[in-house]
């Protein structure tokens, strides 16, 4: 258990998806989706525990046979619509597991997400002292409405880029939320809210057919450099 209490991961994985069907088990670099983020979760040094929550008997079989020891949250229908929130997945999983004090919520669309990206966030969630956290992408662009306004400078004092501080996209690859501030206020994010920025090319989200090969063509690149990192220690 890390300093700051027991922290639990928790990955929503429902069966119904109209873009990619079955997206969450599709394989991906030779292995289901939701693979990539559970191994990342389980190979944390302060993540305690890890779940999958899912409706779907097709999911839970999956979940099994990865052998990864995550354990599984049987999802009521009613909170595996279209229409349903992230955050009555995560208040419906506190209502279940209530042995914990930082929830950590990853999204089996970000297969991009390693272990040492969750345990650098833990760190700074704890050294900041923040009650929530977010993941995003630092982008140093100017931003403007359709109708002309600018929305993150102004274009009278236009900034070099070199002192631009840039805007954080957030990405939605995982969030850390303390239990007090998921149940004050229903929500992942609330209280002092932190960052962690991660690198641009984290920023692709598997929503579409199209995203597929790019996300694939990046998990594999990743893999590879991995491979190359472990063989020079």
């Amino acid at each position: 258990m890390y300093k700051g209490g027991k922290i639990v991961s928790l990955i929503p994985a429902r069966g119904g998806s109209k873009s990619i069907p079955y997206k969450n088990i599709k394989l991906m670099a030779g292995k289901p989706l939701l693979y990539w983020t559970c191994k990342a979760a389980k190979e944390s040094k302060y993540i305690d525990e890890v779940y999958v929550s899912t409706e779907d008997a097709k999911i839970k079989e999956v979940v099994q046979s990865l052998k990864l020891g995550v354990k599984i949250i049987d999802r009521p229908a009613e909170f595996a619509q279209d229409t349903s929130s992230t955050e009555s997945v995560m208040l419906h999983f506190a209502t279940l597991i209530k042995d914990f004090n930082v929830l950590n919520l990853i999204q089996a669309t970000s297969p991009f997400t390693t272990s040492e990206d969750l345990d650098q966030a833990i760190e700074l969630f704890f050294e900041n002292g923040w009650d929530s956290m977010l993941t995003g992408i630092l982008y140093k662009k100017f931003y403007w409405t359709l109708d002309g306004k600018p929305l993150n400078y102004d274009y009278l004092h236009r900034p070099r880029r070199q002192e631009f501080e840039g805007v954080v996209n957030e990405n939605g690859a995982f969030y850390l939320t303390k239990k007090e501030v998921l149940e004050t206020y229903k929500n992942r994010l609330g209280g002092k809210i932190g960052v962690y920025v991660m690198p641009e090319e984290k920023a692709i989200d598997i929503d579409e057919p199209a995203d597929w090969s790019l996300a694939e063509s990046f998990l594999k690149k990743q893999l590879n450099n991995g491979k190359k990192k472990d063989t020079k220690e």
